[in-house]
């Protein structure tokens, strides 16, 4: 690493600016891509699919919903898969190969995410070999065809025979077959990704679909391009904040940061150490201004630390679910979590709630206006704004 002789000091106001320049919140990402988006943000939660397409909306000024649909569905520039914290995510389908390559390389246990099927009781584990076979039956089924997770279950079974049909999962209403618990498993090691859905029901790809040579990057190469674009849009943070976005040990996510001592840099954010890419020290003149409505489990909110100073005062009790962000739709007010808020369709209708947790000004209540009726054009109906209580809860 390159001799520093004085960290660089920034204000946490320069932070919040220089997070929300990056994330498209201040200004929208003109001439950007979607899937140049979706990698900026280290991919999109979707976990709630219509969320996570209004995140990536709000983020630009002219893109609608049928344009993420042709991204993901069409011309395959993006891909719904398992991204961070072993989660589906929107990605942009050329950084694939590093989130697999990354996740596979990141140790699982009784309590990551995936768990380590190897960790659970044992009437109910797999071996390790167990599950290698399973995502290998996986990932050979899904290069010829698309199907359901019962069409998917009744191959595998045939390939693997009936120990993988042993119901011994606890599920919604029953018991899954112990194939089940290699699922998100394939998902980590690039086995599978999601294809469109057949009327309700999840299909299942290979990613070999969406990109013809795939291959999952090198572990320690693909985890060094993670946290450096975890820093380019998240940063300065630490060690420990990158840990729990990740949802992994900060034992381990420390060590990693020492490893990668000569790409990264420290600088002091109001008097605590945090790092950024080595280099990447410019920060905005101007402090962070506007207000944003970020849907359920938005990047910004979910990646952003520290908690205290993203979520001050009643937005901790308001806007997170037991500390974890992303479970409320939240208003920002300069990069600030300022107010909960609703959506409500019926028909063409958009009935859009917002509570602030705070009187706006005339001119913030344009801004809000502004963003109200971008979310109408995003999702191609009519919005209508009212401010007032919001009392819907917290998403699972």
């Amino acid at each position: 690493m390159p001799a520093i002789t004085e960290k660089p000091r920034v204000t946490w106001e320069e932070v919040c600016a220089r997070r929300l320049d990056r994330h498209g919140l201040s200004s929208p990402l003109e001439e950007i891509k979607l899937p140049e988006i979706t990698g900026m943000l280290c991919g999109v939660h979707a976990q709630v699919l219509s969320a996570a397409e209004l995140s990536i909306g709000l983020r630009t000024t002219r893109a609608k919903r049928e344009d993420i649909h042709e991204a993901l569905w069409r011309e395959k520039s993006l891909v719904k898969a398992f991204g961070p914290r072993g989660t589906v995510h929107l990605l942009a389908s050329d950084d694939l190969p590093m989130w697999t390559g990354a996740l596979s390389a990141i140790p699982l246990s009784s309590s990551s995410t995936p768990r380590d099927p190897a960790s659970l009781p044992e009437k109910t584990r797999l071996t390790p070999e167990q599950t290698d076979e399973i995502v290998e039956i996986i990932a050979d089924i899904l290069r010829h065809e698309e199907l359901t997770i019962e069409e998917l279950g009744e191959a595998v079974i045939r390939a693997a025979g009936p120990w993988a049909d042993d119901r011994v999962v606890p599920a919604f209403g029953g018991m899954w077959p112990r194939w089940r618990l290699a699922l998100p498993i394939a998902g980590i090691r690039g086995a599978l990704c999601y294809g469109p859905s057949r009327g309700r029901k999840v299909t299942y790809i290979s990613p070999e679909r969406y990109l013809p040579d795939f291959q999952p990057m090198d572990g320690r190469t693909a985890l060094s391009q993670v946290v450096k674009r975890f820093l380019l849009a998240y940063g300065p943070a630490t060690p420990q904040q990158f840990a729990k976005w990740l949802n992994v040990s900060p034992l381990w996510s420390v060590e990693l940061f020492k490893a990668m001592t000569r790409e990264l840099q420290p600088v002091e954010v109001d008097g605590e150490t945090a790092w950024v890419v080595a280099g990447d020290v410019s920060f905005p003149s101007k402090g962070p201004h506007g207000i944003r409505l970020l849907p359920y489990f938005d990047s910004y909110v979910v990646g952003c630390h520290p908690r205290d100073r993203i979520f001050p005062g009643v937005a901790a009790e308001r806007a997170l679910s037991g500390g974890q962000a992303g479970n409320f739709p939240v208003m920002l007010v300069n990069g600030i979590a300022a107010g909960v808020w609703n959506l409500r369709k019926a028909g063409r209708k958009l009935y859009i709630t917002v509570e602030p947790f705070a009187e706006l000004t005339a001119i913030q209540k344009r801004e809000l206006a502004d963003q109200v009726e971008r979310i109408g054009q995003f999702l191609g109906g009519q919005p209508q704004l009212t401010i007032g209580a919001v009392t819907t809860g917290a998403h699972a």
